[in-house]
């Protein structure tokens, strides 16, 4: 059901292409540097913000 995929790189998976495209690091990159990066994406499918992980969730509910 689950398996390992590729989020950066040459083969990464379609979705973190297009997530990292859309929100990129406020540095300018787009490369997911460790675990627990986290997207927000509204109901339409828009992607709001991005997340690393050493923000928690109770930090972004306190921005939402």
């Amino acid at each position: 059901m689950f398996s390992k995929i590729d989020v950066n790189g040459p083969h990464a998976a379609p979705l973190y292409q297009w997530l990292k495209a859309q929100k990129p690091k406020p540095d300018g990159t787009a490369d997911i540097s460790w675990n627990f990066t986290k997207f927000l994406v509204d109901g339409d499918g828009r992607v709001v913000a991005r997340f690393e992980p050493t923000v928690t969730p109770e930090d972004i509910d306190a921005q939402l």
